[in-house]
């Protein structure tokens, strides 16, 4: 175990991500938000077919943004995948205990998800006032009024709910949750690459609506690309000389 609030480890072409915050029930600050984002990219550039993202311990999940020190910088979208990067393999969320607010996010995108019996899903955005928004989405991926109940209402569900209305896809004895993952992630380990990658493409892409916050997050990823690029540089430096620039395409 290391100090690292955000842990990586690979099991025969599975990555494990671990939120690693116990003693703060796995709640979401800055280097957090910044661990994952920066474990979905390597997961992306890998040689692993699977990720399973999941808390240490099994009192939670993730308590949501740390209200001692929500995420600002880098903010909570960078690190979802399908919005602050394009991930074309698949994702599966390992859930015990609490998963509250931004956490049910992660839950969201991922492909499939399973839960042990003692998780607890809460949204209790709109009795605190605040929100990030990118959980609206949620009402395309389960019933509306369902999602509304979890939304707007506060509801807390348990994982037998959460498995009723399709947040998830298995339910498990506590303390199973990484043994269920680790079933799901062996079978698409040994699948066919590109035909998962070009279904996700398509549910992703084309078939699922996508919230506004999911649409901004995924528009300023692009218009930072182009910021941050090599292009950029090129590109203003050769205006400067007075010269052809050499654009490569990075």
């Amino acid at each position: 175990m290391t100090d690292s609030v955000v842990l990586y480890e690979t099991n025969d072409r599975v990555a494990i991500i671990t939120i690693n915050r116990p003693e703060k029930l796995n709640a979401l600050n800055d280097e957090v938000i910044t661990g994952l984002r920066d474990a979905m990219h390597r997961f992306k550039e890998s040689d692993e077919a699977v990720a399973i993202v999941t808390g240490a311990g099994t009192r939670s999940f993730s308590a949501g943004a740390d209200v001692n020190g929500p995420p600002r910088n880098p903010p909570t979208w960078t690190a979802i995948p399908g919005v602050g990067l394009d991930l074309d393999k698949p994702v599966i969320a390992a859930v015990s205990g609490y998963c509250i607010g931004a956490a049910i996010v992660l839950v969201q995108f991922a492909d499939l998800a399973v839960a042990a019996e003692n998780a607890v899903f809460h949204y209790p955005e709109t009795q605190l006032g605040v929100s990030g928004g990118m959980i609206a989405s949620m009402a395309a991926r389960i019933p509306h009024k369902v999602a509304m109940e979890l939304l707007i209402a506060g509801t807390k569900f348990s994982a037998q709910r959460a498995y009723e209305v399709g947040m998830i896809n298995r339910v498990v004895p506590d303390g199973q949750h990484i043994d269920a993952a680790m079933e799901y992630a062996v079978k698409l380990r040994n699948s066919a690459p590109l035909v998962m990658s070009m279904l996700k493409r398509f549910v992703r892409d084309d078939i699922l609506p996508k919230g506004p916050v999911e649409r901004a997050g995924i528009a300023l990823r692009e218009t930072q690309k182009i910021d941050q690029s090599e292009d950029k540089r090129e590109g203003l430096g050769a205006f400067k000389e007075k010269r052809k620039p050499n654009f490569k395409g990075r």
